[in-house]
């Protein structure tokens, strides 16, 4: 599923517009995941978890960026993180590897030019979907599973020496699910339901990572 998904989303970036402005990036980012969910109801900035992403941009006009991410990393989460009473008695934990791809729209607010000796930088908002692949390992056994989650966040890039860039991001993944920690409403029963998770609240995740981005100009030829 997620190889199909690659698939379409490179296609989708080839057919772009034939918009002058237009030019292609590619870089590789590094950072940390965080989890929240119920054995996290807060985010838990003690459990970070080494994270890292492939970016393949195809800027369409100075304002508007279609974005292909390729991301893998890790959650976890530990009851013993918070003080909660509840939390201090069931005593869980869980850690689980990701796979992630989606396709996002980053939104430049500043003139992101992409003239020579131009120094380009902008913060921008970003949004869009994708799909998740999750392998948990804890006491509660589940199979690895695939759910679509919905990236919304905010970052800022810096083009400091023509064409290489910097980026700083911060983006939250909300997911359809509540078994991202494997812990959800039909997760245990009996004497357990107590252990159960909150089924009004679905997991989530955060992705904070820096990222070096190259740019492949399109050079216009006078007539």
């Amino acid at each position: 599923m997620l190889t199909r998904l690659c698939t379409i989303l490179l296609v989708l970036l080839a057919m772009g517009t034939g918009a002058r402005a237009q030019s292609w990036e590619v870089g590789l980012g590094g950072g940390v995941m965080v989890y929240k969910g119920d054995i996290a109801p807060n985010f838990n900035f003690r459990d970070p978890r080494p994270a890292g992403n492939l970016i393949v941009r195809r800027n369409l006009s100075q304002p508007l960026t279609l974005r292909l991410n390729l991301g893998i990393g890790s959650i976890a989460g530990r009851d013993s993180s918070f003080s909660d009473p509840f939390q201090q008695a069931r005593n869980t934990s869980f850690r689980s590897s990701l796979r992630e791809v989606s396709m996002l729209f980053e939104y430049n607010f500043l003139n992101y030019s992409q003239l020579r000796r131009v120094k380009n930088w902008t913060p921008y908002l970003f949004g869009g979907v994708g799909v998740h692949s999750a392998g948990l390992q804890n006491s509660v056994e589940r199979s690895p599973y695939r759910q679509i989650h919905f990236p919304l966040g905010v970052g800022i890039k810096y083009e400091f020496k023509r064409p290489w860039s910097l980026g700083l991001e911060f983006g939250t993944r909300f997911t359809t699910t509540d078994y991202l920690d494997s812990y959800g409403p039909e997760t245990f029963s009996g004497t357990q339901k107590l252990r159960q998770g909150n089924p009004s609240d679905k997991d989530r995740y955060t992705f904070i990572g820096l990222s070096l981005t190259y740019t492949f100009y399109k050079i216009v030829c006078p007539e």
